[in-house]
């Protein structure tokens, strides 16, 4: 491809913090009308590199050409202006506002409600994303919240389009319907620089990738020439291994969920309605659905953050429903919920802290009513080196670590306890294939070991890999779990999107 040809040209950027350096000597081109992935562990400098093209750092060395004119934006305004526009990972959008309300809030120059209005019903309906710009964002799906960020880039008509992790929250249909407009962009000159970890959908997607490893271009290459194990191999330098176990007789009943109803404490939550299942020892249920169906509002009835009726939630016969997250892991009930920082971990605390604040009482780490700090310390050793998480030590405040490092660490945390039930929500999210790998081996060993598993996950192929039943969680209510064996990704897409009956979503997928 010649340089004529390259929308964005990348060449020696480097760019370091204190005891890391993010990004070393990086150089690759992205060129017009080409889907480009950036491919990389946890760590691999990623976020940093798409961060200096969208004007959020500095690098301290090279350069970027954008057109075949230096581009140094120096905020994401100026990346704005030159025709940059980014889908970031979390979405950056207000509940309480509506969609045009939401737009408008991202546009330098907004036009008036009822034209942009008018400008959003025409780019969403071409591009084959349909929105109402008239709708509460609190009452969107996340498939339709996903729409919003990408209309209000659209609206900036960007020459470059940056992606990060823009499928981790829809459905199998609402990945194809976002392929076909990012195909259509492609074709119409709108250069696409892709970051995922789901391996399959590069390979299918993508034209071509670059894969960083600690922050250094190891390789490029087509996607669609290699197989996902090889990607997954050129991003981590090593072979990758596949979670296995060995079949498992289900055990006794630990875990009975009866006629489980509740209110949601958020405003734009979703009410769970009897909701029923059974977990025996040793077994793993995998629950899917799309994000805003009922997921944090489960995992918080399981854990014990939301109290419902006394029976409702019963383990090893005994009515817990109404205990609180303390008294429940204390009798083996552990969760690990999806939002890693603020809720999962305290951002401003250390490792050691954070640590205390799930293990005190399945690790005995008091003393005569005092904290055994030393004891502390080490379980958070314990978790680090198991889990292989990335940090100088037990001392470093837990926003410091990557999203996938602190995600290692919190559901290490969990599992070295030792439960009798774990429940996870998005277990892997975010996370590179390696790290991904390692933590659902880590799920099935401890189900091999007897604990029984609730994984909450919009992973459908960590869903399959690992689950002995599945269950589709859909407007707050739960189908009756079946067997995972033999069930089509197809037909559990479907499942999530409402079809609860299987025969109904088989016969819809034919």
């Amino acid at each position: 491809m010649s340089g004529a040809a390259d929308l964005l040209r990348i060449e020696g950027l480097t760019k370091a913090f204190p005891g890391v350096v993010a990004n070393d000597d990086v150089s690759f081109a992205v060129p017009a009308g080409r889907i480009h992935a950036l491919l990389g562990e946890n760590g691999a400098g990623k976020s940093t590199l798409v961060k200096m093209i969208y004007g959020l750092v500095a690098p301290d060395k090279g350069r970027m050409q954008l057109h075949g004119r230096d581009f140094a934006p120096t905020s994401p305004h100026e990346a704005r202006s030159s025709g940059v526009a980014m889908v970031f990972q979390h979405f950056s959008l207000f509940d309480a506002l509506d969609v045009a309300e939401n737009v408008a809030l991202g546009m330098e120059t907004p036009p008036s409600q009822r034209q942009l209005a008018r400008r959003i019903r025409e780019v969403s309906e071409a591009y084959g994303l349909p929105l109402d710009p008239t709708r509460l964002v609190g009452e969107l799906s996340a498939g339709e919240r996903q729409r919003v960020e990408i209309v209000r880039c659209l609206l900036q008509d960007p020459q470059l389009l940056i992606m990060d992790e823009p499928t981790s929250v829809l459905t199998p249909q609402e990945v194809e319907i976002l392929f076909s407009t990012l195909r259509k962009l492609a074709a119409e000159g709108t250069a696409i620089l892709y970051i995922s970890h789901k391996l399959e959908e590069i390979r299918a997607l993508c034209d071509s990738a670059t894969i960083l490893r600690q922050g250094q271009v190891v390789a490029t290459c087509t996607p669609s020439e290699k197989s996902a194990r090889e990607l997954a191999e050129l991003m981590v330098g090593a072979t990758l291994h596949t979670p296995s176990r060995e079949p498992q007789e289900g055990g006794e009943v630990v875990l009975r969920i009866h006629d489980l109803s509740m209110r949601s404490a958020n405003p734009f939550g979703t009410a769970l309605k009897d909701i029923d299942f059974e977990l025996r020892a040793g077994e793993v249920l995998g629950i899917g659905g799309v994000a805003g169906n009922g997921q944090d509002e489960l995992l918080a009835a399981l854990s014990g953050e939301a109290r419902v009726a006394a029976e409702a939630v019963t383990l090893k016969g005994r009515p817990v429903g109404q205990m609180g997250p303390t008294a429940r892991r204390a009798l083996g009930l552990l969760a690990a919920p999806e939002e890693r920082l603020g809720h999962a971990a305290a951002p401003d605390m250390s490792l050691t802290e954070n640590a205390v604040l799930t293990g005190t009482v399945r690790e005995g780490l008091t003393r005569h009513g005092f904290l055994d700090w030393g004891k502390a310390r080490g379980f958070a050793e314990q978790v680090i080196e198991r889990f292989d998480v990335r940090t100088p030590g037990p001392g470093q405040a837990a926003r410091s670590l990557s999203g996938g490092n602190l995600q290692k660490f919190v559901i290490g945390r969990e599992i070295l306890q030792r439960p009798e039930v774990l429940v996870v929500n998005q277990p892997t999210w975010g996370v590179d294939a390696s790290a991904a790998a390692a933590i659902r081996q880590a799920l099935l060993d401890l189900a091999a070991n007897g604990t029984a598993v609730v994984v909450i996950s919009q992973d459908l192929d960590e869903l399959m890999e690992i689950s002995d039943r599945f269950a589709a969680l859909n407007e707050g209510r739960l189908a009756a779990p079946r067997p995972a064996k033999g069930l089509g990704i197809e037909e559990i897409g479907l499942m999530m999107g409402g079809a609860h009956d299987l025969d109904t979503a088989a016969r819809a997928a034919e």
